[in-house]
């Protein structure tokens, strides 16, 4: 019998907007039956954080982009992580990204690319988006396209400056971070039933 899979959200949010894309995330993750959902503020670093990134099967960071990267409080995050990288403690486990900025472009491609180093460096096994570019990639595209960004690392969203997290990101964008914790949900499943398959198999023989 397969345990319950976790998949962990990581994420920071500086003023609503991340934590609503998180928010869309965790939904995916629950869209898929036996996977649950820990949606975790990383501004606080205390045991229990580490504790729940520890026990969870997929770890999906979320971050703002911030001067073309990620939020300070994330990159605090990453390198709080020095002594689970010595002990391999995330090795082999699903990592994905998101990000959130005011800007259309906003250089938040350099924010998934830095969060993808970074599961890659504890050894991880990253999830793109498996979306085709929306909106502007025809001249027939519609803003309501998923994936009307762009992007193929990670979910991408898109919150104005003087737009609240009541409004901001648009519900698009929303519903592409939600596609991307449905797929990595689906693809933790697929991994843990392909890992407990080998287990049996290697216990009959």
């Amino acid at each position: 019998m397969i345990e319950p899979i976790a998949a962990a959200i990581a994420y920071h949010s500086g003023y609503g907007h991340t934590a609503r894309q998180a928010a869309a995330v965790a939904a995916g993750v629950e869209s898929v039956p036996d996977v649950r959902a820990d949606l975790r503020d990383i501004a606080t670093l205390d045991d229990d954080l580490w504790t729940a990134l520890a026990a969870a099967d997929a770890i999906i960071f979320g971050s703002p982009t911030y001067m073309g990267g990620t939020s300070a409080v994330f990159q605090a995050f990453a390198e709080a992580s020095a002594q689970i990288w010595v002990n391999a403690g995330w090795k082999d486990k699903i990592a994905a990204g998101f990000t959130n900025s005011a800007g259309v472009n906003g250089d938040k491609l350099n924010t998934l690319v830095s969060m993808a180093v970074f599961a890659a460096q504890h050894g991880m096994h990253w999830v793109g988006l498996g979306l085709p570019p929306g909106w502007l990639y025809t001249s027939t595209g519609s803003a309501d396209e998923l994936n009307r960004l762009g992007g193929f690392l990670g979910a991408m969203a898109q919150s104005p400056s003087d737009l609240g997290p009541d409004v901001a990101p648009s519900d698009t964008d929303l519903r592409t971070a939600e596609h991307l914790g449905r797929r990595v949900a689906q693809t933790a499943a697929e991994l843990a039933s392909g890992r407990h398959a080998l287990a049996a198999s290697a216990v009959q023989v």
